[in-house]
């Protein structure tokens, strides 16, 4: 997924910097879009997050979230955290396909809630993010738009099921420019398989894998939903590239969480 995190976060934080938006320098968002997917329209619950200081991409957004309540968001904290102290620089754009147009709706946070214990790790130059859940609180509750429901603790996921992901990233490592909307329905993966291939960087009792060589995320598709059995199930965190042999897709796996909503 996210193939050069801190480059990412420079970006961002150069963006707000020169907008005159911050004081100071920011280590903030790594990114991952979905690979081997399809075009797809934006469920009512799907939201764009960013800030339209970034102009690097379009409509300023630099990661995915969910609607799980009338004014909460789910993201990854990657995605938020280095924005907390000032989240009305944040904005959550609902019903856009596509990033260039000016369809859907947009909605500035009013609080960023980052799960407590979120810290960040390396594994072969990737960032690997624990804990790595937050809510944002919109200015206005979204009562025309129905949310989608969290999976209840001690939630399943079960192996080889399928799981799917949407995002607005781009659709390999190599690949600079997406701004359309894409879905795909990716396999959920063992445990073992996943601590197989990032060692001690996985831990099961906050990540879950996902994905294969044919359908991952990838960048900019962070902090985006992994929906099983029409449930969010988990957020859209780390890996080491994009739908590489081996090197599934990791997610913040939801279930043990309780959230502030």
């Amino acid at each position: 997924m996210p193939l050069f995190p801190r480059r990412l976060a420079a970006l961002v934080s150069a963006a707000l910097l020169s907008a005159g938006l911050l004081a100071g320098p920011f280590t903030a968002p790594a990114a991952n879009a979905v690979v081997g997917g399809t075009a797809a329209a934006p469920p009512p619950w799907l939201a764009a997050v960013g800030t339209p200081a970034f102009l690097i991409r379009p409509s300023g957004q630099f990661c995915g979230g969910t609607l799980v309540a009338a004014d909460k968001v789910v993201t990854a904290a990657h995605c938020v955290d280095f924005l907390r102290s000032v989240p009305t620089l944040l904005s959550a754009t609902f019903g856009r396909a596509d990033l260039t147009k000016k369809d859907g709706e947009t909605v500035q946070v009013k609080s960023v809630w980052v799960q407590p214990g979120f810290k960040e790790t390396e594994f072969k130059g990737e960032t690997v993010e624990h804990h790595d859940v937050a809510v944002l609180t919109l200015s206005r509750p979204m009562l025309d738009r129905l949310p989608l429901p969290l999976i209840g603790q001690g939630g399943l996921y079960p192996p080889g099921g399928a799981a799917q992901v949407l995002g607005w990233g781009t659709t390999s490592e190599s690949d600079l420019v997406n701004a359309r909307l894409r879905q795909a329905t990716i396999p959920l993966v063992t445990d073992a398989r996943c601590a197989s291939a990032y060692g001690s960087s996985f831990d099961h009792r906050d990540m879950v894998c996902a994905g294969s060589p044919k359908g991952d995320t990838c960048q900019f598709d962070s902090g985006g939903p992994l929906v099983v059995n029409g449930r969010l199930a988990g957020i859209t965190s780390w890996a080491y590239g994009c739908a590489r042999d081996g090197y599934p897709g990791v997610y913040t796996r939801l279930a043990p969480f309780t959230l502030p909503l």
